[in-house]
């Protein structure tokens, strides 16, 4: 049974994904996500069914378009398999529980504000606090069972907090902000959602990955000094480390700090 269920959550994640990539594509564009139905962007011809399987029909098709024979980026079938993938390894690690819904609501969002930060150095509200308030639903369900839900609030503030706090000192000392507000809002989103222990671990790893995307930016794509680059994808690849491995990263910094 639980490797049917297993089998079920995989599927909803390739499909879920497969609807991600609208929304990747779409909400830069200020587009519809829902009307018009999916369609090739070169030939605008209506994309059937039968070739919006996620990731097989990328495979099939060759990572061409059917009608116009144009190039389909390989992106598409990652952001499907990717959302897969997190979707087994959170079921995995929470099993059937409310921990494992919250997550699932969650990571869909991540992926999407991840990506379109990528592309465009832009965090969008629609996206933020679409989630934020589906976690503050969520918590009065948590509530609701009986568990205490401080941390998380105190996690949301935490994370939201620090964000805020580095952009009004840098634009005092330095005159710029440096970081963006949207990088505010999906710290504190993802601090709803971790609780604060494991919002201060994400928030450390948040700084390591994105100093090694900068290091890496600047040497081997030869970026200037002064070049900006997104820093929710790496508050976003932190969470996603904090969702799946977090309890256990935390559990043995904790007990090495306690042999010391």
């Amino acid at each position: 049974m639980e490797t049917i269920f297993a089998i079920y959550i995989f599927i909803l994640g390739l499909l879920i994904g497969s609807f991600l990539n609208v929304c990747i594509y779409r909400i830069p564009k200020g587009e519809n996500i829902a009307y018009p139905p999916s369609h090739c962007t070169s030939c605008g011809n209506k994309i059937k069914p039968y070739d919006l399987i996620p990731v097989l029909s990328w495979i099939f098709l060759k990572g061409k378009c059917r009608n116009c024979g144009e190039k389909i980026s390989i992106r598409y079938a990652l952001v499907e398999f990717t959302t897969a993938v997190f979707f087994l390894l959170t079921y995995f690690q929470y099993g059937i529980s409310i921990n494992l819904l919250r997550y699932l609501l969650l990571i869909p969002f991540l992926i999407v504000i991840a990506m379109i930060d990528y592309d465009t150095m832009d965090v969008y509200t629609t996206t933020t606090w679409l989630a934020i308030a589906i976690g503050i639903i969520t918590l009065g369900v948590n509530f609701y069972l009986g568990e205490q839900v401080a941390t998380y609030i105190y996690g949301a503030l935490l994370g939201a907090g620090t964000i805020s706090f580095i952009i009004i000192m840098s634009k005092l000392i330095l005159g710029t902000e440096g970081m963006g507000w949207g990088d505010a809002e999906i710290c504190g989103l993802c601090g709803l959602f971790l609780g604060l222990k494991l919002t201060f671990v994400m928030m450390f790893f948040s700084f390591i990955i994105g100093g090694v995307i900068g290091v890496y930016l600047l040497t081997v794509k030869k970026k200037k000094g002064r070049s900006e680059m997104p820093f929710g994808p790496s508050i976003i690849i932190a969470t996603l480390l904090m969702i799946i491995w977090g309890g256990k990263i935390l559990n043995w910094y904790l007990s090495s700090f306690y042999i010391f």
